[in-house]
């Protein structure tokens, strides 16, 4: 057997370290950072701890490491939003979907982990400061006031009409991350009721 060569050996150490990223997402985005081991990251990413180790040296880093990851991807997957065909409506339900969707909710879930959690790394709370609500709605912003504009959103305050559904999206997120047998997820046209006239 030929040995592998760095290009090989690095790929492999990346689709490693993806690995760990998605199963400590998981684990995150459930638990919150005080409630998560590395056991239970190793464990969910089918290694050992001490492979964890090698990527990763504490909890903290593999934390700041997500969050860093999601306010990127979540602020890039916002703007996309204005890159979609259709009404302000028809962007909308789709931004509302994908968020919806299962890698959507464990970002979203990580974020609010990461603003509600007493005790988070200073850097957590620096990226959440520079990245709060606001940037969001900011983002947001002219897609709401098209909507308005063109009769597919209620009238008044946009950015108030932006917070409505975010936080609606947020308590959903949370009561579905519970697997509550007896909960079921709306679907995104009743979602969507909200915000119309």
């Amino acid at each position: 057997m030929t040995p592998l060569n760095e290009q090989q050996l690095q790929k492999i150490r990346d689709e490693r370290k993806e690995q760990i990223m998605e199963a400590a997402l998981k684990v995150f985005a459930r638990r919150g950072l005080i409630g998560t081991k590395m056991s239970m990251i190793a464990t969910e990413a089918n290694i050992s701890a001490g492979l964890l180790y090698r990527y990763f040296k504490s909890k903290n880093e593999l934390f700041i490491s997500l969050v860093q990851q999601a306010v990127q991807e979540s602020i890039a997957g916002i703007m996309e939003v204005y890159k979609l065909p259709g009404s302000p409506i028809e962007k909308i339900k789709t931004l509302t979907d994908e968020i919806l969707q299962e890698d959507g909710q464990l970002y979203f879930m990580l974020m609010h982990q990461a603003r509600t959690s007493d005790e988070v790394p200073d850097e957590v709370n620096q990226l959440i400061d520079k990245n709060s609500m606001k940037t969001y709605i900011d983002i947001l912003e002219p897609l709401f006031k098209e909507g308005q504009e063109v009769g597919e959103l209620a009238a008044g305050d946009p950015r108030e009409l932006i917070s409505c559904y975010l936080s609606v999206l947020s308590g959903l997120m949370t009561l579905d991350m519970h697997r509550d047998e007896n909960y079921q997820m709306p679907s995104v046209s009743m979602l969507l009721r909200i915000l119309r006239c």
